[in-house]
């Protein structure tokens, strides 16, 4: 079936997308009344069984799509140890518990057992909930491996895969993991695959796992929300004045911001910028990766109930985090994929609401511009001056600290130790004999030491200065008796 079927009569009400009762009721009192585009159109199908390929941007309710209708199949049949009914594979630990999350809030008036396999959790805590039988089981690629090579985890019982944020998987490097647990599971299975965009190679994969797939793609794919105002903004190249760019954006913007997510290229760029932003008394908080996962989910919680104004993160926090109402993102390095630039940005303008994105742009990021208004298909607006009209000061390639008298001072020395460096290095290598003798020294060190061979043991250090005197050829007149007997060629 083609995605132009999809489009036909969209679904005014989720009574009209064939949710058991008890799903409903969970949905009324979630205080969801109408579908989204990609839950209207993948919801219907997912419940017939059929394998789905979602395509839509970030921020369009696609994990509900999976949700609703899995709780729905589920409310028959038990699951068995270890031997998990359904597996749902995510690219990072927070988007595995927002999964869980939405499996309690809507799974509020069923009794399923939900199992997290994550990183930064006791192996023994989730083997217990693999014990008692898990009618959900939710991972990252590489914990549920773990398992399974553990031998605490049997995959043959799965009835639904779905992999999400399949183009983060990519980008991630999990593709040969996803690759090797499709291959453990019954080829039988349903399959449920969702991506905001589709490179070459998750277009191989879903060729690879999917069986006749109904396509559902409510937006063209890599395109960004209409609810998101993308402004771009100059800055010199060195840290310290994008700091001061990004310090004075947040204050421009200070009536209308009511909290922001700031993205980083680098983990090690999140903690310098997030160290800056408190040392000028602006309420922020850090996310990466290498923080431990209690460390994260808290900081989350806190950037969710308002606790926090800004969270600087890397792009650990860009695909698929629930944070209804971020006001602002604020890129401060242009992401080197431009895909993800569709990720960050879309933390704000969601379900319905309007946002603002500003990229802080160097130089030296343009062809990175470049390529995201070419994957994107629209130009950017500049927010105060492309940068053609950014000084050439800005762009001075050595800083300017240390460039007073101290500064001059060592270069001088600096250059000084340069330049005489070579005439030391000439006094040195001049020669103390004359070259005949010289010359005439090495070839009978060469004979010598031709001759020593067999019979004499190489000549220790401080030997050098005898081998170009007047030495002995072979054993001179002492030659040994044994050296003497004929031998038969």
């Amino acid at each position: 079936m083609s995605s132009n079927d999809q489009n036909a009569e969209p679904a005014t009400s989720f009574a009209d997308l064939g949710l058991s009762p008890k799903v409903l009721s969970a949905v009324t009192d979630a205080g969801y009344t109408t579908p989204t585009p990609i839950q209207a159109g993948a919801i219907p199908h997912a419940l017939a069984g059929k394998d789905v390929l979602g395509i839509a941007q970030t921020g369009t309710g696609k994990t509900a799509a999976f949700v609703l209708p899995m709780i729905t199949r589920l409310e028959k049949g038990r699951a068995r140890a270890r031997m998990p009914r359904t597996l749902i594979l995510e690219p990072t630990r927070e988007l595995a518990a927002q999964v869980e999350e939405n499996f309690i809030k809507y799974g509020k008036n069923h009794r399923l057992n939900i199992a997290l396999l994550i990183g930064g959790v006791s192996f023994d805590e989730q083997e217990k909930k693999l014990e008692r039988g898990a009618d959900v089981l939710i991972a990252t690629p590489g914990r549920l491996l773990d398992h399974f090579e553990r031998g605490k985890l049997l995959l043959t019982g799965v009835d639904i895969l779905v992999i999400d944020e399949a183009d983060r998987m990519l980008d991630m490097g999990f593709i040969p993991d996803i690759e090797r647990i499709c291959k453990l599971i019954p080829f039988t299975r349903q399959t449920l695959f969702f991506s905001a965009t589709m490179p070459p190679e998750i277009t191989k994969l879903t060729e690879q796992f999917l069986q006749a797939p109904v396509r559902i793609e409510v937006a063209r794919a890599a395109t960004t929300a209409s609810t998101v105002a993308q402004k771009l903004v100059k800055s010199g190249g060195k840290a310290w004045d994008k700091r001061e760019t990004l310090r004075k954006l947040i204050r421009e913007q200070e009536d209308e911001l009511t909290n922001a997510i700031i993205f980083c290229n680098r983990k090690v760029d999140v903690s310098e910028l997030f160290r800056s932003l408190t040392r000028h008394e602006f309420d922020a908080g850090a996310l990466h990766g290498d923080m431990d996962q209690r460390a994260r989910m808290a900081m989350l919680a806190n950037f969710r109930d308002g606790k926090l104004k800004l969270l600087v993160a890397s792009d650990v926090a860009a695909r698929g985090l629930d944070i209804p109402a971020v006001s602002h993102v604020f890129n401060f390095d242009v992401p080197i994929h431009a895909e993800d630039y569709v990720h960050r940005i879309g933390r704000t303008g969601r379900a319905g609401r309007t946002g603002k994105a500003f990229t802080i742009v160097t130089r030296a990021d343009r062809k990175y511009v470049d390529a995201i208004e070419k994957l994107i298909d629209k130009s950017i607006e500049w927010h105060d001056g492309d940068l053609a009209t950014l000084g050439e000061e800005s762009e001075e390639e050595t800083p300017r600290r240390g460039r007073g008298a101290r500064g001059a001072k060592a270069e001088k020395g600096r250059g000084r130790s340069r330049r005489e460096a070579p005439v030391e290095k000439a006094e040195e290598t001049v020669p103390t004999e004359k070259p005949a003798e010289a010359k005439s020294g090495r070839k009978r060190a060469i004979k010598a030491d031709n001759a020593n061979r067999r019979g004499k043991e190489k000549p220790g250090k401080g030997s050098r200065k005898d081998e170009l005197g007047d030495a002995p050829i072979g054993f001179g007149e002492d030659m040994p008796d044994f050296m003497k007997v004929v031998v038969k060629v």
